[in-house]
């Protein structure tokens, strides 16, 4: 099993790590890679920015702990979660997912799961620039709802 987990400030290269996570390795049949992006317009507003803080030490030992249950779920060859903090702006990289497995169920499903748990529970706060001035953003009950679906056994899951 391979693990990799990163707090940064500066941008990723998806193809890089993707290359890295499989590299060597003839047990794994898929990889799912997720990435977030900064967008330059929500709802009607133009964003310049968004600057993302987390508190170092805390927020490492939570991915870890999703990460930890991803992969106590899923049958995975290997995970890598590497999410930026700082001033990011409109078409950059946010956050990388990569999920690998000797098959693509387990692939998609602990990469859907991940992010959704990182949405919700990672230990960030976001703030964004507009014209308007800047705000800090608050949490949004779609992203809750989507880690509400992994919650209960696995039949349970498939047959809410």
């Amino acid at each position: 099993m391979t693990t990799t987990l990163r707090l940064q400030r500066e941008a990723f290269d998806v193809a890089a790590e993707t290359e890295k996570l499989v590299r060597g390795r003839t047990d794994i049949g898929a990889v799912v890679t997720f990435t977030g992006i900064c967008r330059g317009e929500e709802d009607g507003v133009v964003i310049g920015a968004l600057t993302l803080e987390h508190y170092p030490g805390m927020a490492e030992a939570e991915i870890a702990r999703i990460v930890e249950e991803a992969c106590q779920r899923w049958p995975l060859q290997g995970v890598t979660v590497i999410h930026r903090y700082g001033r990011i702006t409109p078409g950059e990289g946010i956050v990388l997912v990569a999920t690998a497995s000797s098959h693509r169920q387990a692939a998609f499903a602990a990469a859907s799961f991940l992010m959704d748990y990182l949405k919700s529970r990672a230990p960030f706060w976001k703030k964004v620039d507009t014209a308007s001035g800047t705000d800090w953003v608050e949490a949004k009950a779609i992203d809750d709802a989507a880690v509400a679906r992994w919650s209960g056994t696995p039949a349970e899951r498939e047959n809410p």
